[in-house]
């Protein structure tokens, strides 16, 4: 234990996701040896993410203005979106150069044991798209674990009955560059289960 202010920026620190008692002394230490110049960039930055960042009144995503830069564009084919749980996830997806279409956020996955159901999530706007745009095929990108799984199951459910909409769900299974025998059995069913011939 550290006095005063030092022990207060340890602890705030350390409540930042993935960010341990031990990293949040380190980064503390650092910042106290900074030079004024760099605190005050940092203080800048963390202003504008507060004053300037805005979620798009569309999909969710992080924008400096009221709509973002891909539901801005012309160029991305509106009949397809692709739902994610988180605007990091938008980052991923659009790092493959693959995906052209919109997307929506949710702001989240569904779990009940930390009190997230589907009023918390952004579903009833994404109905509202689907419902009011020509929204061909909705792919759903959610996290491949116990509340993305849950919630992409929700959505198929909620989906289905919308006429002449596609609902994909991305492909789970082995990384590239492993190995057969770290994979866990979980990981292995579902490569087996996404198999597709050659």
């Amino acid at each position: 234990m550290y006095e005063g202010p030092v022990q207060d920026l340890i602890d705030e620190l350390g409540r930042l996701p993935g960010v341990g008692p031990k990293s949040a002394q380190r980064i503390a230490f650092h910042l106290l040896a900074a030079e004024p110049a760099d605190i005050g960039r940092l203080q800048d930055a963390l202003q504008k993410v507060k004053d300037g960042v805005v979620f798009c009144d569309i999909c969710g995503n992080v924008s400096e203005q009221a709509t973002c830069r891909i539901c801005r564009d012309a160029r991305r084919d509106p009949q397809k979106v692709c739902v994610v749980e988180e605007p990091k996830d938008v980052l991923a997806i659009e790092r493959t150069r693959e995906f052209k279409g919109r997307y929506h956020v949710l702001g989240g996955a569904l779990d009940p044991l930390s009190g997230i159901g589907p009023d918390q999530l952004r579903i009833r706007e994404l109905l509202g798209r689907i419902g009011s745009q020509d929204v061909t095929e909705v792919i759903l990108a959610t996290d491949p674990n116990t509340e993305g799984e849950a919630t992409a199951t929700y959505l198929i459910r909620l989906l289905r009955d919308f006429p002449g909409l596609t609902v994909t769900r991305l492909a789970s299974g082995l990384p590239m560059g492993g190995d057969l025998e770290f994979a866990d059995e979980l990981t292995l069913t579902r490569a087996l289960s996404g198999r597709r011939a050659v």
